[in-house]
């Protein structure tokens, strides 16, 4: 008998939406040996030349024109994708996307994006017989996200089931299981062996992230970087860049954060670890980095969410007691003040905070596996008679 199949469909608006897929993918193989998965972004797998062009005026967009973006945020909050979006995504992606899901057979997709669920939702009104489940990666939900055609939501909080059961999706549809997160940001490491790893200090430590890109804006860095800077002959910073190595070089090249105790970090996959040895984030409101932060027990404080969907994750973590946004330095004042006064008590708060968050999480693979083991039934599509372009 062959393995189950679970493919699952991103996009690059940013890092979260396919690390939230690769997370699950993982959880996925870990819980059944039977089970195996494929994470496409599919914009950048099937127009390779005309993704990052989008991909890179998108990131132009939100951190230029905020406002702008905020405004088209707001418009169509309510709304489903028009028919003009509707049919220009039909002329870029259905024809290949239903080949691509032809060749591979999957038992079962996920997609962790609004655009492939959508794309995948009117295959299925076509006549694609596979079950689709989408998982909202925010701690709110936009209305292109929302579809008939979708079989299961796996949402984040029951403040987002309430908001699609508003919007007219069946309870039976929805399932509050939190967002998937690498397994490593569930589990502790060896302060001493990452400090040792990474060359870094014991002492009060500040991680900051601009997110996958690494996007400070100009005013970000003049305001708040160097401001930070300023604490670091008590402050260990990490200052987490991401794939922008332009603007890490930028930064490498003033005085002020050639400092021994600020560390530019660029592109990495061991943030779990830095997080691990980090007593504050600061951060802006992405809905998988706060998550992973929530997984780590790290208080946080937030700057210049993007109007939007960062929005409302900031006001989800504020009334929660995860973090609060930063109004002035003089609240950066408190928390690092506060971060020398009671280092080693701070410390052990985030260890009990770890624990009832993880003990408290649900997930998105169990509900997965629990829906397969129900159904008991695949349904195949008949393969291409041509070797397959794509393997698992």
């Amino acid at each position: 008998m062959r393995k189950t199949r679970i493919l699952l469909l991103s996009e690059g608006f940013g890092k979260g939406h396919t690390q939230a897929a690769h997370a699950l993918a993982g959880e996925l193989r870990q819980s059944s040996s039977d089970m195996i998965t494929r994470v496409i972004e599919l914009g950048a797998f099937l127009h390779p030349t005309l993704a990052p062009w989008v991909f890179s005026a998108y990131r132009r967009t939100v951190t230029s024109q905020p406002r702008l973006y905020g405004m088209l945020y707001r418009n169509h909050y309510d709304k489903r994708p028009s028919r003009v979006a509707s049919l220009v995504l039909h002329r870029i992606f259905y024809s290949r996307t239903k080949a691509v899901i032809k060749q591979l057979n999957p038992d079962l997709i996920v997609c962790t994006h609004p655009f492939p669920s959508i794309i995948v939702s009117r295959l299925k009104r076509a006549g694609l017989n596979v079950p689709l489940f989408t998982v909202i990666t925010d701690y709110d939900v936009h209305g292109t996200w929302i579809d008939a055609a979708v079989d299961k939501y796996l949402v984040s909080t029951p403040l987002v089931k309430e908001r699609l059961l508003n919007c007219g999706v069946q309870d039976k549809r929805i399932e509050v299981t939190g967002i998937p997160v690498h397994p490593n940001f569930r589990k502790a490491h060896s302060k001493e062996q990452i400090r040792q790893e990474f060359g870094l200090k014991a002492m009060p430590t500040v991680m900051v992230m601009g997110g996958g890109w690494g996007v400070f804006k100009k005013e970000e860095k003049e305001e708040l970087l160097t401001y930070l800077a300023s604490w670091s002959q008590d402050i260990q910073l990490l200052i987490c860049l991401g794939t922008n190595v332009k603007a890490r070089l930028q930064l490498l090249e003033e005085d002020v954060f050639r400092q021994p105790n600020i560390h530019l970090i660029g592109y990495t996959t061991e943030i779990s670890k830095l997080m691990d040895i980090s007593d504050l984030l600061i951060t802006k409101p992405g809905g998988m980095t706060c998550t992973e932060a929530m997984a780590k027990g790290i208080p946080m404080l937030f700057y210049s969410p993007i109007p939007g969907q960062e929005e409302k994750n900031c006001t989800y973590f504020q009334e929660n007691g995860y973090g609060q946004r930063i109004t002035s330095v003089a609240m950066i004042d408190h928390w690092f003040k506060l971060l020398l006064e009671q280092y080693p008590e701070l410390a052990k708060r985030r260890t009990d905070i770890r624990e009832e968050q993880n003990e408290e999480d649900q997930s998105c693979a169990t509900a997965i596996i629990a829906y397969l083991e129900q159904s008991d039934k695949r349904s195949y599509i008949q393969a291409s008679s041509k070797t397959p372009l794509i393997q698992w």
